[in-house]
């Protein structure tokens, strides 16, 4: 177990369904599991874990492929990714937990409480889409964005980047934060975490499994309601979309959008988050 610069925050390894997870732990009380998205390790929530952790067990692993986790070949649809959630959730012994994904980490957050609704005691959603479920038609006007495609062209992307980690990171980072970036040690820590073909090869797994991704999300609606007490969170580019796709579907659901947000809300806004964030998981919103 090894102590970060984080405050109160350990490493630890932890293996789910035969993948080594990488996985940052803060804190007691109930649970709280932080799901990221790309590019990004769970340094993401480096500004939100210690607030959180003040009330909550936090639970923020690298996902499988991702940061110090394993790499597999395989395992990047959502629904698989909603599995090692659970398995981590069991090999902690974490009880029912609050979980929380952010881009690609949302609708694995979304498949686990659908599925698995004993497991997971509220859920917040930020900055994604669930698939093609019918709402977020305004966010997708100009079509979806171009690096979906390039991602999930397989063994185009790693290979053009290979030796351009750091400025293709940087992109995401600068226009994640509306301009304004991250701090260079989290930034250092991203272009770490993306560099050399294997490293991207596995980033990209999720974006070439988007489409077993959306059949697993339309599979879960199609047969279930969200009954969990339910958050979205947009910024932008996203806004309400997430919102606009879950209001059909979910029995008890709030949505809220942080102005002048970034996507990478976590390191962008901070402090908007956890107003948003506290008093929900406190159960105050229901």
């Amino acid at each position: 177990m090894t102590v970060l610069s984080v405050p109160g925050v350990r490493l630890r390894r932890v293996t789910v369904n035969g993948v080594g997870l990488n996985v940052a732990t803060a804190g007691r009380g109930p649970a709280v599991l932080l799901l990221h998205g790309f590019p990004h390790t769970w340094r993401l929530w480096t500004d939100v874990i210690g607030p959180l952790a003040r009330r909550h067990r936090v639970i923020a692993p690298d996902l499988r492929g991702f940061g110090a986790s394993d790499r597999p070949a395989g395992g990047y649809d959502a629904g698989t990714l909603a599995a090692d959630a659970e398995a981590l959730l069991e090999a902690l012994d974490a009880g029912p937990a609050a979980v929380a994904g952010i881009d690609l980490g949302a609708p694995p957050a979304f498949l686990l409480a659908m599925r698995r609704p004993g497991r997971v005691r509220r859920l917040v959603l930020m900055e994604s889409l669930l698939g093609d479920l019918p709402g977020a038609g305004e966010f997708l006007a100009g079509g979806p964005p171009w690096w979906f495609g390039f991602h999930a062209e397989p063994g185009l992307a790693e290979t053009v980047l290979v030796g351009r980690e750091g400025a293709y990171v940087d992109w995401f980072l600068e226009r994640g934060t509306l301009g304004r970036g991250v701090r260079p040690d989290v930034r250092a820590e991203f272009v770490r975490a993306y560099a050399g073909g294997g490293a991207l090869r596995a980033a990209f797994g999720p974006y070439r499994a988007l489409a077993v991704t959306a059949r697993q999300i339309r599979e879960a609606v199609a047969g279930a309601r969200l009954t969990v007490p339910a958050l979205t969170i947009g910024a932008h580019p996203a806004g309400r979309a997430l919102e606009r796709q879950l209001r059909p579907y979910a029995d008890r659901l709030t949505g809220r959008v942080i102005p002048d947000c970034g996507h990478i809300v976590p390191l962008d806004r901070p402090e908007a988050l956890l107003e948003l964030l506290e008093p929900f998981l406190a159960g105050d919103r229901d």
